[in-house]
């Protein structure tokens, strides 16, 4: 005789029924204490009567829905062929997206195991960082960071991606390639984000000495506010730094998420350059936003109107130095004379302070008492040194292989030997 093993489930169902077969309670009393239906009370007795206790056994899976062998070797060899780094649930919506092929990320998974495309991941034990509710509102509080990462897989150098995301909904606002993390690269992110949605109350960050300043002036003793810092304070942002990386959580695994599918999908298309590669994000971004947002828990836009004039932002979004003027009325900042034209004899310019204002579009404003200053530039022979962070230095070294040096001499050609 065959031995039939149970499960303590169908043992719990064999002696429901048995108590329904001998008239001690109804079916409708079984399908409550067992949390089936009546019709599937019923058609358990008829097993039951049948086949006996075997026929309570559920039956394996891989029935009448099990795929084909032949759909499930098309679709391995899909996925060793084109997307073979690509994670079980990406790879899913690749292959229906590009390949027609439609299968559930569950069952590629097993099948990418079997294949040994795919290995599972043990979860690793980390602090225990307890989650923060979310804003209410769209445009309260932007989290912003720069992620530093190979992006084109040695198509192109390394870069750094900067990412703007709502804390409500968790919305890609504003994303751009730079090749550092600069301030300059900030404001262009702020302004795009600025002119597209207006003004948030918040921005978080880390504490990147663009953000915040880690020592006193030597002068004054004082924190003096870094210039990103102080452009948000011209337009009426609070600024927040985080103290660990935990606390802008949502901005931090997105990030993790771009170096998984950003990187792919762009190496679907064929982009290997960051002109390339910022042409793509808005694509990107209205796809990311379309599956990852939620909705935020009050639907009102919590964004400020931008009133500022698109000079006045420009002037807001610059790195400003002061600076005095000579009495042949002349300014140097940054190894560039600015020589100023006047149209009279210019006296009472003389020693009177400048605001110069570098924009991140590589414009350079001088303002004295509100007023722009015509002038013309002159470059000196002689540098000081390049000044870079950590961040910076790869960027900074790169340009300076791909810059031929200033004093190689012209190659002279030699003479050629007679052949008479």
């Amino acid at each position: 005789m065959k031995e039939v093993v149970l499960s303590e489930v169908e043992l719990e169902r064999i002696c429901v029924l048995e108590q329904v077969r001998k008239r001690l309670i109804n079916g409708k009393e079984a399908s409550q204490q067992l949390g089936i239906s009546s019709r599937q009370v019923r058609r358990l007795l008829r097993r039951l009567e049948s086949g006996g206790a075997e026929g309570i056994k559920r039956k394996p899976s891989g029935g009448n829905r099990a795929f084909a062998v032949s759909f499930k070797t098309e679709v391995v060899s899909a996925v060793k062929r084109t997307y073979p780094d690509f994670g079980p649930t990406f790879a899913a919506e690749k292959l229906e997206e590009r390949e027609g092929l439609k299968v559930n990320r569950e069952t590629l998974r097993q099948w990418m195991i079997e294949a040994e495309i795919w290995k599972g991941r043990k979860r690793r034990q980390h602090r225990i960082h307890q989650s923060r509710e979310r804003r209410p509102r769209f445009g309260e509080l932007i989290q912003i960071d720069g992620s530093h990462h190979d992006w084109f897989e040695g198509r192109a150098p390394k870069c750094c991606l900067y990412v703007f995301i709502d804390d409500a909904t968790s919305r890609i606002v504003a994303m751009r390639f730079e090749a550092s993390e600069t301030t300059a690269g900030y404001f262009r992110c702020l302004d795009a984000h600025l002119t597209a949605y207006g003004r948030p109350v918040a921005y978080y960050s880390d504490r990147h000495s663009i953000f915040i300043t880690t020592r006193p002036n030597s002068e004054t003793g004082r924190f003096d506010n870094t210039q990103l810092h102080r452009a948000l304070c011209d337009l009426g942002i609070e600024l927040i730094c985080a103290y660990s990386p935990q606390a802008k959580g949502r901005v931090e695994r997105s990030n993790g998420v771009f170096q998984d599918r950003l990187i792919k999908e762009m190496r679907l298309l064929g982009i290997s350059s960051i002109e390339g590669g910022n042409a793509y994000l808005p694509q990107f971004i209205e796809k990311h936003n379309k599956r990852f947002a939620v909705e935020a828990l009050q639907p009102q836009d919590a964004h400020r109107p931008l009133h500022h004039s698109r000079e006045k932002l420009l002037i807001i979004l610059s790195e400003q130095a002061s600076r005095r003027i000579s009495k042949n009325l002349e300014v140097s900042h940054n190894r560039i004379i600015y020589k100023i034209q006047h149209s009279g004899a210019g006296y009472r310019l003389q020693g009177a302070e400048v605001l110069v204002c570098e924009c991140f579009d590589g414009s350079v404003t001088l303002i004295h008492k509100g007023q722009a200053l015509p002038y013309l530039t002159m470059n000196p022979a002689s540098r000081g040194p390049i000044l870079a962070d950590r961040k910076a230095i790869d960027a900074v070294f790169n340009k300076i292989l791909q810059t031929p040096p200033a004093n190689t001499l012209p190659t002279i050609p030699q003479p050629q030997p007679s052949l008479a």
